[in-house]
């Protein structure tokens, strides 16, 4: 069972790191033909199409700031081409550069356009010149909102209004777009906002020396029926090439994930809404892909006006209330996969500690006392029959010598050993495999928390989210390993095939957590160590029933043994 779990692990890592350095991702223009006719009606529905030759935009950018917000918005369109979150640096080493989730400066393009759709042509979009009375907003000390207005007056009579609607404390964006009609005639529109951005760039090196990363993708909450009951969906960028999303349906919203944050289009709850997701084909933004909001058609009678609202949300997947009210179930883009059920709880537990003692490093600490402390009496089965199993090593031995290749015979002589002793030796795996669910749990939960990047624990420890700069954790990590393994005997039982084998795993280990999150290795360090001493407690127990058993026990010990195995005053009553 050994040798295929190894094997299965090397054959992954080795098929991940092909894929990474053999496997040329699908070019732009290759995307498939099944995305086009999508793309190319709704863009056109929404009036948002390639750029006019011979039109130059004005070129004039408003500058927004908020307490956690920094947004960069052009008059050319009214879109957001750029928007720094305030808390968040791009590194621990330049902690000054701020960390752009929109930004449509470099090669890398990640973008807002909106405008309103006509019937024959569009009423605004992304090339529509808009004007403001400033160039410059910021929110005001003492207050808790903040409006930024823009205009467009068209020739022919209408009027359109942009306003963006910022808060205090907040990542959520609020979006009016009202068009105003004064054309002597009804004119008909809908409203729309579309996220565009550049594939995700994978990581340089070998996949196996790579941080796991979080879901890069579409996330889609879908309304099923009228009677309000929905369903969440995501599909990863490169699916969208032959798998395009379009749904029309009441409220719901879309959002665009990456590790640690999201950006999401929310429109009215009440409101119809045709949700889109997938490859521009169009020349202005071909590559890129799109996540799209399209309002139903509406029509406004002439001196009438008609306000679209909106809602957006820009900023990192905080867990907890901080998701609540943005909109139906946002939590979901909190996701853990399978083992979400149990990751949660244990989030729940380690923020607890962490207002405690206001450090993630010592959270994590608590939290793996804690994991370790609840399942004892697991750990306790485990070490029993670790200990019963070093018992039969040299007999087990002797068989081995006994019967040389002959493993049919071994094995035979092996299960009678087993059965005259009334031992199991699978015993000591079920209490190992019922802990396995919360031990990957608690992985996700430290690879997946925007709470705990780039947080600093102590001495050189100062990312919990990046490797150790020292290797030093990686290296406590595999001594730990190597001590538990020879404290418990593990090894004693097996072949030698065997044994070579679980003390190369040490060193395997060492090395792939070499490239892993410190607060993945100090939740593995600590484990190990805890692993060691309750070892240690339950083998030093073991022994004294064993001598209590043969009679060798002395006053002190025989005292000590019936004070643990006296019953509790309630169990006497």
């Amino acid at each position: 069972m050994v040798l295929v779990a190894l094997l299965g692990l090397v054959l992954f890592l080795m098929y991940n790191a092909w894929q990474a350095d053999y496997v040329k991702p699908q070019p732009a223009a290759a995307a498939s033909a099944a995305a086009a006719p999508v793309q190319d009606a709704k863009a056109a529905a929404a009036g948002a199409t390639d750029v006019s030759p011979g039109v130059a935009p004005s070129q004039q950018h408003l500058r927004v700031q908020t307490d956690l917000l920094l947004a960069d918005i052009p008059l050319a369109g009214g879109g957001l081409d750029r928007v720094e979150l305030s808390g968040y640096a791009v590194d621990k080493k330049h902690p000054d550069e701020k960390l752009a989730l929109l930004d449509d400066r470099g090669e890398q393009r990640f973008f807002l356009i909106s405008g309103i759709a006509g019937t024959d042509s569009p009423l605004s979009s992304a090339q529509t010149n808009f004007t403001s009375a400033q160039t410059d907003y910021k929110l005001a000390d003492g207050a808790d909102t903040l409006d930024v207005p823009m205009e467009y007056a068209d020739p022919s009579g209408y009027t359109v209004r942009k306003v963006y609607h910022f808060k205090r404390g907040s990542y959520e964006i609020g979006l009016t777009q009202t068009l105003v009609n004064k054309t002597g005639k009804p004119l008909q529109g809908s409203a729309y906002e579309r996220f565009l951005r550049s594939p995700p760039v994978a990581a340089s090196g070998p996949s196996f020396m790579r941080t796991p990363g979080g879901f890069a993708g579409i996330g889609f909450y879908q309304q099923k029926e009228a009677g309000g009951s929905y369903a969440y969906h995501k599909t990863a960028f490169k699916d969208l090439d032959s798998k395009p999303i379009e749904q029309k349906q009441n409220g719901g919203w879309m959002s665009l994930l990456q590790h640690y944050f999201v950006t999401a289009i929310v429109p009215a709850q009440d409101q119809a809404v045709t949700f889109t997701a997938s490859r521009s084909s169009s020349a202005a933004y071909n590559g890129l892909y799109q996540a799209q909001a399209l309002g139903d058609l509406q029509t406004v009678a002439d001196g009438a006006e008609k306000a679209f609202d909106s809602k957006l949300y820009i900023g990192p997947i905080l867990q907890g209330a901080a998701l609540e009210g943005v909109a139906p179930r946002f939590d979901l883009i909190e996701d853990y996969g399978v083992l979400t059920i149990v990751a949660k709880p244990l989030f729940t537990v380690l923020k607890f500690y962490h207002g405690l003692t206001g450090n993630w490093g010592w959270s994590i600490i608590l939290l793996t006392l804690s994991v370790k402390l609840l399942f004892f009496k697991l750990s306790e089965a485990q070490y029993r029959s670790t200990a019963k199993m070093k018992k039969f090593g040299p007999r087990m031995q002797e068989l081995r010598e006994r019967y040389g290749e002959d493993r049919e015979r071994l094995n035979k002589a092996m299960m009678e050993l087993y059965k005259k002793e009334g031992f199991n030796p699978l015993a000591g795996c079920w209490p190992l495999l019922v802990q396995m669910p919360v031990f990957f749990a608690l992985y996700w939960v430290l690879n997946q928390s925007v709470e705990l990047r780039q947080a600093p624990f102590i001495l050189w420890m100062q990312d919990l989210s990046g490797p150790d700069p020292f290797y030093i954790m990686p290296v406590l990590y595999g001594i730990s390993m190597w001590s538990q393994q020879r404290l418990s005997g593990q090894t004693a039982t097996m072949d030698p095939t065997q044994q070579k084998i679980m003390n190369i795993m040490p060193i395997f280990l060492t090395g792939l957590f070499l490239f892993f999150p410190v607060g993945l290795v100090l939740y593995w360090l600590v484990s190990n160590l805890i692993n060691i001493g309750q070892q240690q407690f339950i083998t030093r127990r073991l022994a004294r029933e064993e001598a209590r058993k043969s009679g060798k026990l002395d006053a002190r010990e025989l005292k000590e043994l019936k004070k643990d195995a006296a019953p509790k005053p309630e169990a006497k009553k």
